[in-house]
């Protein structure tokens, strides 16, 4: 009951009002900085893997986009594409692609203004949406109820979603105990986040990469031994967004809202989740964090997606009935073999348990702009042992709506502080290009280029 009355004001949000912002953010945002998603690709790798500046014992520019590329990748890439195929059709994969490609200047966005916006903590910097809605806007009420949403998506509801996917395919895989599944994942999980955001970003920025390169090599295998069938692929796709029998049908509108929905659960641009992440990097201009969570947009979406959305639809079978996580395994399996069910429980180990930890972190950083006591945070991770560990063996419908509902709301309110502050993020741009321009390999920021909020920014 709850369940479905969430869902249904969730689908209400979605449908007339946050589908319509969030592209028409993105459009804008690609706009007006010139297409910087697509302009600017060689400088995002070159700061992904270049070196920059940073203080003894701080967190890198790569460490950071590890961060928030963490918590992009998780189920959503390997059961929320499928679900998406399976609601909405091929057509879906197509939506998905043009919130990643838009999506991404909403990502340069957020990111940019979450580095301006940064606090100087003890280990390292720290920062996101309720930090820039309190110090760039004023608005400490839109900041709380952001910091609460955190909470309850990334704290609670989303590991609920990413904990029982691990114990669901561990345990049918090698047939064991499903609660010593949920123990092991909840006392590893709480292992990590007990050290804090500098043992997070260690972990992820060596889990991550290997997980990445991974499945995008199964993905390729399965794309070359089917060169003939690729062509198909690609028809079914672009006819499932635009055909006209689908839109008779009503699948277009389920194609456009899953594609969406699916997408933004995947990549997170605009949700104000990865700017948590972009602000804990050390480095010499907040357009540098920006280009590097932009980047992170199409590798999870463009990259490792669509590496799904081929297994599946050459598979041939994502009409089969099959939903989420069942038919990625089964489609995978058909593609590769029993070596396929081996590998998929492995990556969906490695998916979700580094998003787990992310969203840990995401639910702190929020956690400790609502209070500056010491012991809620403790409290707070012997809880996410516990909901790590309950949340495995629980039904999911209730978490699955409650992801969606406050995904929702969360991505209104970001919204709306990125356009009220957008000048800022454009200004910054300006400045970056044009240091570049006079052939400055590593751009500084002086925050004078920004006098009206010179004196908020104490970490710069």
């Amino acid at each position: 009951m709850v369940a479905d009355f969430i869902t249904t004001v969730g689908d209400y949000i979605w449908t007339y009002l946050l589908i319509g912002l969030l592209l028409g953010c993105a459009v804008y945002f690609t706009i007006r900085t010139r297409g910087i998603q697509f302009r600017m690709i060689p400088e995002m790798c070159r700061i992904m893997l270049g070196r920059d500046r940073k203080d003894k014992g701080g967190i890198g520019s790569f460490q950071a986009f590890a961060v928030a590329l963490a918590s992009r990748v998780g189920t959503g890439n390997l059961a929320g594409v499928a679900s998406a195929i399976f609601i909405g059709g091929p057509g879906a994969v197509f939506w998905m692609w043009i919130t990643a490609l838009f999506g991404a200047a909403t990502a340069f966005m957020e990111a940019t203004l979450a580095q301006l916006y940064k606090k100087r903590g003890r280990e390292a910097f720290y920062g996101g949406p309720a930090y820039y809605m309190t110090t760039g806007l004023g608005a400490r009420w839109m900041a709380v109820f952001f910091a609460v949403l955190v909470l309850m998506n990334f704290g609670m509801a989303n590991q609920t979603v990413q904990s029982n996917t691990i114990v669901a395919s561990l345990s049918s895989l090698f047939g064991v105990n499903p609660l010593w599944v949920a123990l092991s994942i909840a006392l590893l999980a709480f292992a990590i986040v007990s050290g804090g955001v500098v043992r997070i970003s260690r972990v992820t920025s060596i889990l991550v990469p290997f997980m990445a390169i991974g499945y995008i090599l199964v993905a390729l295998y399965v794309l070359l031994t089917n060169l003939g069938a690729i062509p198909q692929m690609l028809g079914l796709i672009f006819k499932g967004a635009f055909g006209f029998r689908q839109a008779a049908g009503g699948m277009f509108g389920a194609a456009i809202m899953q594609g969406v929905k699916r997408g933004l659960f995947s990549n997170e641009a605009g949700e104000g989740s990865a700017p948590n992440a972009a602000a804990i990097a050390d480095t010499t201009h907040p357009v540098k964090q920006g280009l590097i969570q932009a980047l992170g947009v199409f590798v999870d979406t463009i990259l490792i997606c669509t590496c799904t959305a081929i297994i599946i639809l050459l598979s041939g079978l994502w009409d089969s009935g099959a939903d989420g996580i069942l038919l990625t395994t089964l489609a995978i399996e058909s593609e590769v073999g029993a070596f396929g069910k081996y590998f998929l429980s492995a990556a969906v180990f490695l998916f979700a348990f580094t998003t787990i930890i992310s969203n840990y972190y995401y639910a702190e950083t929020n956690l400790r702009y609502l209070t500056r006591w010491k012991w809620p945070v403790w409290t707070f991770r012997v809880l996410t042992l516990a909901i790590v560990f309950l949340g495995a063996l629980i039904e999911l419908q209730t978490a699955w709506a409650m992801v969606d509902f406050t995904m929702a709301l969360m991505t209104l309110c970001n919204l709306i502080a990125l356009l009220l502050l957008s000048n800022q993020a454009f200004v910054l741009l300006k400045d970056y290009r044009r240091q570049k321009k006079d052939g400055r390999m590593e751009p500084e920021f002086d925050k004078s280029i920004l006098p009206d909020i010179a004196s908020k920014l104490e970490s710069w």
